[in-house]
């Protein structure tokens, strides 16, 4: 699947759509600068595999394409590179992180001990609000389309779909802890994003996301985590079985 950093359509008219319109031009208006703007997309370029893994990033070009000065460009790269979507060496410049089998291998493993942790934190001490946000986010995720025949359904139950992992760990009010997972969640997606080039995806993530969530609500910890942990576990495992059958990865 791939997706058009400069398009954004079908959104307007779907209230559980992410909100962010990649169409739209950069404002810096003193809140949010234009280089976090550009990274936010850059990023989505990256997962989504518009940019390809391993490609040369040429600066010139992409200043182009996003009409953007090479400062908040740089500044946008220079962002992505503690994520480990960007890379930069020294007289080669930047380029986009490659992709292997032993990298989604290890995202799977610190995900299964980071993201439980993190709920078992959140179960411990989250408040009655993220409950509800818990649930909200669930029920958003589960009304979400993914049909193969329109790309645009992927791209919106990603979206959803990270919004829900987030959300159950939000409550844990440890924000490097959630900034790890968060990366992790990143990096993970741009391997499922070649999974469901091929696939329409698995039919059994809905009912495991509802036992996590009420899981997590029923304050069930060790429930609620090890349903989160052999969710993460399988699927991950679903992923790396397709990958290494796949002959160009």
């Amino acid at each position: 699947m791939k997706i058009s950093i400069n398009a954004n359509e079908n959104n307007a008219d779907r209230s559980d759509a992410p909100a962010d319109d990649a169409s739209a031009p950069f404002v810096d208006n003193g809140k949010i600068t234009i280089g976090s703007q550009l990274a936010a997309r850059l990023r989505e370029a990256i997962v989504s595999g518009e940019l390809p893994a391993g490609s040369k990033i040429n600066l010139d070009r992409t200043r182009e394409m996003f009409s953007v000065s090479l400062s908040p460009l740089r500044e946008a790269l220079a962002r992505l590179i503690p994520d480990g979507l960007v890379e930069f060496e020294d007289n080669r410049g930047y380029r986009v992180s490659a992709v292997s089998l032993e990298n989604l291998a290890e995202i799977t493993s610190l995900r299964e001990e980071m993201e439980t942790y993190a709920l078992r934190e959140s179960i411990r001490v989250g408040t009655a609000e993220w409950e509800g946000n818990v649930m909200r986010a669930l029920h958003r995720l589960n009304r979400a389309e993914r049909d193969a025949a329109r790309p645009k359904t992927f791209e919106i139950w990603e979206a959803l779909h990270q919004e829900f992992h987030l959300t159950l760990i939000s409550g844990c009010r440890k924000p490097l802890l959630i900034n790890f997972c968060t990366m992790l969640l990143n990096l993970n997606d741009r391997y499922r994003r070649i999974f469901l080039e091929q696939t329409s995806g698995d039919r059994n993530v809905n009912h495991e996301h509802s036992e996590i969530a009420q899981g997590a609500v029923a304050r069930d910890v060790d429930y609620a985590c090890e349903k989160l942990r052999l969710h993460i576990a399988r699927t991950g495992g679903n992923l790396l079985r397709h990958l290494s059958e796949r002959s160009s990865f």
